[in-house]
């Protein structure tokens, strides 16, 4: 019988001592927690850490898609990790978490780095790709991250704000613009989604985003397994907007709205999270978005649940973020874009 976890070591990043590296297990899930707060703390003044989410990158659905490694000492607690998630062909999400109180922090973070582009060609060599682009978001006022992806090779591209919303018992109330239906993604008796929906839910968000800076194709199963792998994952979080046509007919499909569960903080309760909103470039300008978010607002409110939260590029061209701020919410912080591209060579 093969020795799956040693094989699957063999190419772990030499670290400085007394540090190195090893894959993270199911029991180092409370130290990584730990991290985690650690590094939103930095980041932001607070932290929400989902203990779930973080179980499932380690040791549930989402680790599938990753490859990973922390830093121990002679304690064996894990003071770093870095995640290299294979988002699409040519698309590699890189997440680092440092413990800054390490002297050796700096050694550690480049030879993680390093690790981490050499993790994402290999994925990239899988799919037969020959490009391939490495994304991490640091907090906006970090530093000395910044500092380790420049480092690195890592350009700063774009700035993500992220906003909230609270909602109130009052907002139950909500409805869609006149002219613009929203309903649910149709589901079997068993609760799982009709097929042709969630096809239509992909199209409208793969068209919608098109004229983004950062747009790439994600093929259908990959959207979909992406989404399944967060814990905060719930098929009646998702919705599709129709529009009537100008000269007439059945309604068209005109945008996608998907959403998460956000996990409740400590004393707090749960609230929603949009993943995506999209809005068919044709149907611009018929308050599809601002009834898919009446929709969210609404179906928060009537889950007594007291916010929604989502995140969008202070960039958007379809000034998005003044929607946003028209309709009540605010931004908690701000995450950057680091991008490095990379040509595979044979």
């Amino acid at each position: 019988m093969t020795d799956t976890t040693t094989d699957a070591s063999q190419d772990l990043p030499t670290l400085p001592g007394p540090w190195r590296a090893r894959v993270p297990a199911y029991a180092d899930i409370d130290a990584l927690i730990a991290l985690r707060h650690l590094d939103e703390l930095q980041g932001t003044g607070e932290a929400h850490v989902d203990p779930a989410g973080i179980e499932s990158e380690v040791a549930g659905q989402a680790s599938w898609t990753r490859r990973q490694v922390v830093a121990v000492g002679d304690d064996d607690v894990p003071r770093a990790w870095i995640t290299v998630h294979d988002r699409a062909a040519g698309r590699a999400l890189i997440w680092g978490y440092f413990d800054r109180d390490v002297a050796e922090v700096d050694d550690i973070a480049d030879a993680f780095y390093a690790w981490a582009e050499e993790i994402a060609i290999a994925m990239a060599r899988m799919r037969g790709v020959t490009t391939t682009r490495l994304d991490e978001s640091p907090f906006a006022e970090d530093v000395r991250q910044a500092g380790w992806l420049k480092r690195a090779g890592y350009a700063k591209r774009r700035t993500w704000l992220h906003m909230n919303r609270p909602v109130t018992a009052e907002d139950a109330g909500l409805t869609p613009r006149a002219g613009v239906t929203v309903r649910p993604v149709q589901r079997h008796e068993n609760g799982l989604p009709v097929a042709a929906d969630l096809q239509v839910v992909h199209q409208m968000l793969e068209e919608s985003f098109e004229d983004h800076f950062n747009s790439y194709r994600e093929s259908f199963p990959e959207f979909v397994q992406r989404l399944r792998e967060d814990p905060g994952h719930s098929w009646d979080h998702w919705w599709l907007a129709y529009v009537e046509p100008e000269d007439g007919g059945e309604p068209v499909a005109a945008g996608a709205l998907v959403v998460s569960v956000a996990s409740a903080p400590e004393g707090g309760v749960e609230g929603s999270y949009v993943e995506y909103i999209g809005v068919n470039r044709v149907a611009r300008g018929r308050g599809v978005a601002k009834s898919l978010l009446g929709t969210v607002i609404a179906d928060a409110a009537q889950r007594g649940r007291d916010r929604v939260g989502l995140e969008v590029d202070a960039d958007s061209p379809t000034k998005a973020d003044q929607l946003y701020l028209a309709l009540g919410w605010t931004t908690d912080y701000a995450t950057d874009s680091w991008f490095k591209d990379i040509e595979l060579t044979d």
